[in-house]
């Protein structure tokens, strides 16, 4: 394994994708990580977990958890035969490429579509005059005395 290396993916012979992690690494941590991404230690090997359900496309699975772990800045690596067993090979910038397409489609309007339809001013409505008198205020005897 390489020193730099935090996490290894891959398969075992005898219990499918499996994940290993650096001697150096912390172990609790290792665990917290991989049981999160629905990996189960192996008994009687310590430092090697499974994947809990490889007949959920095992493969798929095991490359989401090393993508999952690099997005988390962890240095991971993947072994060949589960790195392209059933998929096109990935892109490191593919995020950048797609974020690039869809803004640009947001920003462009379709050839089917007529102009942009042109937009008014809002309605304005007048606000009244303020008056130029004061209101007289009633009080009537009727209620409680005030300041007595």
């Amino acid at each position: 394994m390489d020193p730099d290396t935090h996490f290894v993916f891959g398969t075992h012979q005898q219990h499918g994708y499996a994940a290993a992690f650096a001697p150096d690494f912390p172990a609790h941590l290792a665990h917290w990580l991989l049981t999160r991404l629905q990996f189960e230690p192996v008994p009687q090997e310590p430092g090697l977990y499974r994947l809990s359900d490889p007949q959920q496309d095992g493969a798929r699975g095991t490359r989401q958890a090393a993508q999952d772990l690099r997005a988390q800045s962890y240095a991971v690596h993947v072994d060949a035969d589960v790195a392209h067993t059933g998929s096109a090979p990935s892109h490191p910038n593919g995020l950048a490429e797609r974020r690039t397409r869809i803004a640009h489609a947001a920003a462009t309007r379709p050839p089917q579509r007529g102009a942009a339809p042109t937009v008014s001013a809002p309605s304005i409505r007048p606000v009244p005059p303020k008056p130029t008198y004061a209101p007289t205020v009633h009080l009537t005897g009727s209620g409680p005395a005030r300041g007595r």
